[in-house]
C-alpha cells in the first residue's frame, strides 16, 4: 500500500493538473519524425473504425501530402476520419484546396477558432494540441506538427531534421486522450457521435505504466500549476527542454528555489537557428537570473529544438505540446502526458544527455552570460554575436522604470532599442497621427461590433 506521503503527493499532482493518475498503460517514447511519423502512419493504415487527427499546423508539402493520402485512403475504405487543424497555425502553410481534397475523399475537416464578428479577439486562443487517436485503442501525444522540416534531409533542402519528441499510449489512458479530442471537436461544431467517445474503463490494461493526460484549455492553468509543483518537489534532477521558453515569474522562482536546494536544474532551448528569433531574444533575457541561481542553460546547435519535455529525479516525465510561456500555459488548448515510470524517465534522461552533446552551454563571465565551449563542440559565430548583444529586456526596462537596482553598463542596448522605438512612435504620432488613429479606430470598432453581436445573440436566446 502506498505511504501516506505518496498518497498526498498523488493527490497534489492530480489537483494541480486537473487530471487523475491512470494505471495499466503501455508507453513508447518516439524521437523525432523518423520514429513518430511511421508510427502514426502505421496506425492510420490499420484503422478500422475511426481516426481522430488534431494538429496545430499541417504543411502542404511532401509530408503533409503523405498524411493526407493516408487519411483519404482510410476514409475511402469506410473509416470515419475527423481532422481538426488550427485556422491561424495553418493560415500560411496550407491552402483551402488541400483541405477540400480531404473533404471530397470523405474526411470531415474542421478549422479551429476562425475569426468571428461576435468574438473579435477570440482568435487569440489557439488549438496548439498535436494528437492522433485510432479506434480508441492507441493514442499519440506529441510536440510535432506535420511538415518536411521535422524530417529534414532531401525533404527540407538538406537541412537537419527538427528535434522533437512524442509518445504512443496503449491502455486505459487512451480514453482520456480521445476525450480530449472530443472536447476540441465539440468546440468547433456538433459533438462526436457517442460511439466514438470511449467510456471510462473501455480499454483493458496494456502494461504497468501510470500517467496523466493533461488537456488544458484557456485560463485553466493545469499544466502551469503542475510544472511549478514538479519544480517544487524535485529532489535531485530536473532537466527541461523547451522550444519557446519565456518563464513567468512564479515558474522562474520555482526553478531558482530548486537550484538553491541543490537540485540539478538544466534548461535546453533552441540556439541561433530558431524559427522565432524574437522569442529567442526574450528567452535570453531571462538567462542571467537563472545562471546566477546555478541553473545550467544549453542552446541547441541543430536546426531547431522543438520538443517540449521535462524529466525529474529519474521517475517523472512530461511530453506534449505545452511550451513554458504564458500564452501556452494560459491562452491555448494544449495536450500533454505526465508519465510516472523509471524506465521511461531513464530513456528520457539518455535522450537528454545525447542532446547536450549537440548543444552549447551558456555560462556567466563576470556579470554577463557567454558561450562556454563544450568538448568537441564549437559555438556558432551567430550565437556568440547574439550573446554579446544579449538584451535582458524585461529586467533592464524594469530597473530603468522602477529604480529597484543600479543598471549595468552592458544594459545600454535594451534601453537604447526601446527608447528609440518610443521616440519613433512619438514622432509618427506628431507627424502622421492618422496612421495610428485609423488602426486604433478599426480595432475599437471591431471590438464594439463584436460586443453588440454577442449581446444580441444572448438576448435572442433568452440568456440576458
Amino acid at each position: 500500500m502506498p505511504s501516506p506521503l505518496r498518497l498526498m503527493a498523488d493527490q497534489a499532482f492530480s489537483r494541480a493538473a486537473g487530471a487523475p493518475l491512470v494505471d495499466g498503460n503501455n508507453v513508447q517514447l518516439l524521437r523525432d519524425a523518423n520514429q513518430n511519423y511511421p508510427a502514426w502512419l502505421e496506425s492510420i493504415n490499420k484503422a478500422e473504425r475511426w481516426i481522430h487527427f488534431e494538429s496545430y499546423i499541417v504543411h502542404e508539402d511532401d509530408s503533409g501530402r503523405e498524411f493526407a493520402a493516408a487519411l483519404c485512403a482510410a476514409a475511402r475504405r469506410g473509416v470515419r476520419v475527423r481532422v481538426v487543424y488550427d485556422w491561424l497555425g495553418a493560415l500560411s502553410t496550407t491552402t483551402w484546396m488541400f483541405w477540400e481534397r480531404l473533404r471530397k475523399a470523405g474526411v470531415e475537416v474542421r478549422a479551429f477558432n476562425q475569426p468571428r464578428l461576435d468574438s473579435p479577439l477570440g482568435w487569440m486562443s489557439r488549438d496548439h494540441r498535436k494528437m492522433i487517436g485510432v479506434d480508441g485503442t492507441v493514442g499519440y501525444v506529441t510536440g510535432l506538427c506535420v511538415g518536411n522540416m521535422w524530417y529534414g534531409g532531401k525533404r527540407a533542402r538538406g537541412a537537419d531534421p527538427w528535434r522533437d519528441t512524442g509518445v504512443g499510449v496503449w491502455g486505459p489512458a487512451v480514453t482520456d486522450i480521445e476525450r480530449a479530442f472530443a472536447d476540441t471537436w465539440s468546440a468547433t461544431g456538433a459533438p462526436l457521435p457517442a460511439d466514438e467517445v470511449p467510456a471510462p474503463g473501455a480499454n483493458p490494461p496494456a502494461g504497468d505504466i501510470s500517467l496523466r493526460v493533461i488537456a488544458t484549455q484557456p485560463a485553466t492553468a493545469g499544466m502551469f500549476r503542475l510544472d511549478q509543483l514538479v519544480a517544487a518537489v524535485a529532489r535531485e534532477r530536473l532537466w527541461i527542454t523547451d522550444a519557446y521558453f519565456i518563464g513567468a515569474s512564479p515558474y522562474m522562482q520555482a526553478l531558482v528555489a530548486a537550484a538553491g536546494d541543490g537540485v540539478d536544474v538544466r534548461l535546453l532551448v533552441p540556439g541561433s537557428s530558431t524559427d522565432l528569433p524574437l522569442v529567442q531574444n526574450m528567452t535570453r533575457a531571462g538567462y542571467r537570473q537563472l545562471l546566477e541561481a546555478g541553473i545550467r542553460i544549453f542552446e541547441w546547435n541543430g536546426t531547431m529544438m522543438h520538443a517540449k519535455t521535462a524529466v525529474a529525479d529519474g521517475r517523472w516525465t512530461r511530453v506534449g505540446s505545452t511550451n513554458l510561456n504564458i500564452n501556452s500555459w494560459l491562452g491555448n488548448w494544449e495536450l500533454d502526458v505526465a508519465i510516472e515510470d523509471e524506465t521511461v524517465a531513464g530513456t528520457m534522461e539518455d535522450y537528454y544527455e545525447d542532446d547536450l552533446e549537440r548543444s552549447t552551454e551558456i555560462v556567466m563571465e563576470g556579470r554577463r552570460p557567454r558561450v562556454a565551449r563544450l568538448p568537441r563542440r564549437r559555438a556558432r559565430n551567430s550565437a556568440r554575436r547574439a550573446l554579446r548583444t544579449m538584451t535582458g529586456i524585461s529586467h533592464s526596462v524594469s530597473a530603468a522604470v522602477t529604480g529597484n537596482r543600479q543598471l549595468e553598463a552592458w544594459e545600454w542596448s535594451p534601453l537604447l532599442t526601446l527608447g528609440g522605438l518610443l521616440v519613433a512612435l512619438a514622432a509618427l504620432t506628431w507627424w502622421k497621427p492618422a496612421w495610428l488613429a485609423w488602426p486604433a479606430t478599426i480595432v475599437m470598432g471591431a471590438v464594439g461590433l463584436g460586443f453588440i453581436a454577442r449581446a444580441v445573440s444572448l438576448w435572442r436566446h433568452g440568456s440576458v
